[in-house]
């Protein structure tokens, strides 16, 4: 089991330590970063969040037994208006720990903040194409494939392509009505 609590500045070097070449960096955090990950690129990501109203809200991924860092994910493009979020930034950083329904944890939790405290409607990501690991997380947890933006990032001398998926707060409404049926 994992919870989620907000990113702090102590956590800055694990992360940093994650992010281990120029292709990880791109696959986590899109071009809003530049190789290598820093402290600074870091102060800035979360400059303006994790306030009440903020756009974005930015989580560490703890471990409930060891209280150990093992992840991060963000939940950003906040439109309380609209009615819509982002996920982002998500990483399972202890090898230890993939492959073992972290991800989807993880995806579960933020997605729940976003439908239950936010009273958002839906919830999108990206996720390229290649990343076959992370498309089934984001599926399983009920996300469905929108459509594919083809040679959308150029990462060294490779363009990789993007799926855009989402999830609909009755999608997922119905999914957890669906599993508590069973458990009952």
């Amino acid at each position: 089991m994992i919870k989620l609590e907000f990113f702090q500045p102590s956590h800055m070097k694990q992360l940093i330590e994650w992010i281990r070449t120029p292709e990880l960096l791109m696959q986590w955090g899109g071009p809003a970063f530049q190789y290598p990950l820093d402290e600074k690129q870091l102060e800035d990501y979360l400059h303006e969040a994790n306030k009440p109203d903020s756009t974005s809200y930015i989580y560490s991924v703890l471990s409930e037994e060891t209280e150990e860092l093992i992840g991060h994910i963000s939940l950003s493009q906040i439109d309380r208006k609209h009615e819509s979020a982002r996920i982002g930034k998500v990483l399972v950083g202890k090898q230890r720990e993939r492959g073992r329904g972290v991800g989807a944890q993880m995806v579960e939790e933020i997605v729940g903040i976003a439908f239950e405290e936010l009273k958002l409607h839906r919830v999108s990501l990206g996720v390229f194409d290649f990343n076959h690991s992370a498309i089934s997380c984001y599926e399983k947890v009920g996300f469905q494939k929108e459509g594919l933006l083809r040679d959308y990032r150029k990462c060294g001398n490779e363009f990789w392509s993007l799926w855009e998926m989402s999830i609909l707060k009755h999608e997922w409404q119905q999914k957890h009505d669906d599993v508590n049926k069973v458990l009952n």
